[in-house]
């Protein structure tokens, strides 16, 4: 902007009217008077500068109020506007329509449990103060919106927002005849988000976005979807890296809190998490390191350094692929996650194969051994069959020389006593020393043959063969892994 001013001074010095014109810029940059020193005196050139500094006081001022001077209509609706007030002020609620343009989602976080998104927020409400006549409506800068009355909208679950401002802030502010204004904002917010990891990464989640009046209660203002479901658009098109938007829907519900019943819009949309990915990373290794750590059973028992090798390596690498599978994951996290229960299925696995060897290598060391104390037992008891042979002879042939030993000392008896006597000696008494003992003869027995059990039973039971077990863990370990699979896929993905 310049200001052209015309000065006419009349010196006393000097007879002629000395005409200078100034020009003064809005950069309020003061003429060089050095040209005109010359033509007048000291006195003249003193009164000229405390002019030129009057117009440039001015010409701020004018500066100052040219920022407040408004096009004719809206100086008309403005006049007598009170912003303070809202709209059918002490006439009922005022009604205010929603709707939202989803340009992004950027990043959806486990471990804070929020999502980050910009929308676009597009307000709608009627002012009967802003009525005009015409038919065209007035799309104002959005540096004016501090001129008008605008709603207290926040968002419930924000954890972080703001408002982009590059070039200039992103409102845009458009008024109606009818009084309707449009108020809309360009916003990225971090919201928070409940999540249920414990079918991660099979699972699904529900997200919310939720808008309401800070301080307007619903006597005040009353929020409603302008389309409903359709009110929120950008979905359709939006690519997410780990999830697909699978169904989103709106609705409306009250907030209540201590201080009174305030509006509140909350859009719903249902997130279901991408497996491929996981697949690749977790589950295919997870399941190829249980596979090599069967390659043991193909190897021969005697090659410790090989077996051992293969064992510990798996359990190692599985127990950091189970690390890193964590890191993207809540540390403080009560909950067992799907991911969590196929790494320690694996994890059994490949530890059973690892003990499996030791318990195999345990019976070759034992294996000799077991058939020289079998043969040490079997021994034992003929030398045990043979020493009761030998106590019973012995008893005989001394029972026999006591028997003759008082028929050479005693006197001859009666025949009739001999014959009484001689068949009582041989019948009565050899069944004394029978009858007295059969308790413990009979407890013995029993014992005898509850350990006969024991050892028939332990023998069932015994491996032969050492090599056995490998080939009976060829067979086991990959069905069993195969059923665990089976019921584990079933479970997380139908249940």
């Amino acid at each position: 902007m310049q200001l052209s001013v015309t000065v006419t001074v009349q010196s006393p010095q000097i007879n002629d009217l000395c005409v200078f014109s100034l020009q003064i810029n809005s950069t309020r940059r003061l003429p060089s008077f050095a040209a005109m020193a010359h033509s007048v005196s000291g006195g003249t050139v003193l009164t000229i500068l405390l002019i030129s500094r009057l117009l440039e006081n001015s010409l701020l001022n004018a500066e100052v109020k040219e920022g407040e001077i408004l096009p004719p209509t809206i100086q008309r609706l403005m006049k007598g506007y009170n912003k303070y007030l809202r709209p059918f002020f002490e006439n009922g609620p005022v009604t205010v329509g929603m709707s939202l343009d989803i340009a992004s989602i950027d990043t959806i976080s486990e471990i804070n449990m929020d999502y980050t998104a910009t929308i676009f927020l597009r307000q709608r409400w009627t002012d009967e103060r802003l009525v005009f006549e015409g038919n065209k409506s007035l799309s104002l800068d959005g540096r004016l919106v501090e001129l008008l009355w605008v709603p207290d909208t926040f968002i419930v679950d924000s954890k972080k927002s703001f408002l982009h401002d590059i070039t200039v802030e992103n409102r845009l502010i458009r008024i109606f005849p009818n009084g309707t204004v449009l108020y809309a904002l360009r916003i990225t917010t971090t919201v928070a988000c409940n999540m249920d990891l414990t079918k991660y990464p099979m699972d699904k989640q529900t997200c919310t976005l939720q808008l309401e009046s800070w301080g307007y209660n619903i006597n005040d203002v009353m929020f409603y979807w302008t389309r409903g479901n359709e009110s929120v658009s950008g979905l359709d098109t939006l690519q997410l890296a780990q999830y697909t938007v699978e169904d989103h829907y709106t609705s409306v519900s009250e907030a209540i809190y201590e201080t009174g019943h305030y509006p509140r819009l909350v859009f719903h949309f249902e997130l279901k998490r991408s497996i491929l990915y996981f697949i690749l990373e977790t589950y295919v290794p997870s399941s190829l390191l249980v596979v090599l750590s069967w390659v043991s059973f193909w190897i021969s028992l005697s090659s410790v350094p090989a077996r051992i090798c293969i064992g510990v390596t798996t359990v190692l690498t599985m127990t950091t692929l189970m690390m890193g599978a964590r890191t993207s994951l809540p540390n403080a996290n009560c909950f067992i996650k799907a991911i969590d229960v196929y790494l320690g299925i694996c994890f059994s696995f490949i530890f059973g194969a690892l003990i499996e060897y030791a318990v195999a290598h345990f019976c070759t060391l034992t294996h000799a051994d077991a058939h020289m104390l079998m043969y040490g037992h079997h021994m034992h008891d003929m030398d045990d069959e043979m020493n009761g042979i030998i106590t019973t002879i012995s008893t005989h042939s001394s029972r026999a020389k006591r028997r003759k030993e008082p028929a050479v000392t005693s006197p001859p008896a009666p025949a009739s006593a001999e014959l009484s006597v001689s068949p009582s000696s041989p019948s009565g008494s050899e069944p004394k020393p029978e009858v007295s003992p059969p308790e413990p003869t009979n407890w013995c027995l029993t014992t005898l043959a509850t350990l006969r059990k024991i050892l028939r039973f332990i023998s069932c039971c015994h491996i032969e063969n050492p090599h056995h077990i490998d080939n009976y863990s060829r067979v086991t370990f990959p069905l069993s892994f195969v059923i665990v699979n089976l019921l584990y896929w079933t479970y997380y993905l139908y249940f």
